[in-house]
């Protein structure tokens, strides 16, 4: 008999670093999931950039969510998270989240920020679950229709009995 772990672990997409050969499917994703959807001048830029980490997340080769993330200055900025609505709340975004900071770990960064649309409350709890707080709010950050956008953040700190 199948055990619910072991059926999960059959669907559970690869995490690999995102190519150009990719963007076809990630901008179809983020037109599927965005408003004012990136470029795909944009894609590329943070794919050249040796600053970014740029991962897919791939089911039976095919990109089913992908996050963008750059370092400024000393700081981890998630500037982008899209999971097909097809592969949503499945754990994707989770996966790319937990993939990143695992790839993060160690270094000598502040911590790690993003902004997201304060409506967006599934988003909210995801990045809380990642130890993300609330710290402030961009007035019509988002040029669709103006909304706010709540800036989350997480310090960069060791884990408990790890201290240096």
């Amino acid at each position: 008999m199948t055990s619910a772990k072991d059926r999960e672990a059959l669907w559970r997409p690869e995490i690999t670093p995102l190519q150009f050969v990719d963007l076809d499917r990630v901008e179809q994703i983020e037109k599927e999931c965005y408003g004012l959807p990136w470029s795909r001048a944009m894609f590329a830029g943070e794919l050249i950039k040796s600053s970014s980490i740029c991962l897919g997340a791939f089911r039976l080769e095919r990109v089913i969510g992908y996050l963008i993330v750059s370092l400024f200055v000393d700081d981890w900025h998630i500037m982008n998270l899209a999971v097909d609505p097809a592969w949503r709340r499945r754990g994707v975004a989770g996966q790319l989240l937990n993939d990143f900071l695992a790839r993060s770990a160690g270094g000598r960064e502040r911590g790690y920020t993003l902004e997201v649309r304060k409506s967006n409350e599934a988003a909210i709890r995801l990045y809380e679950q990642f130890g993300f707080k609330a710290r402030g709010i961009r007035r019509g950050y988002y040029l669709d229709d103006y909304e706010d956008a709540l800036i989350m953040w997480r310090d960069n700190s060791p884990e408990p009995g790890n201290e240096e």
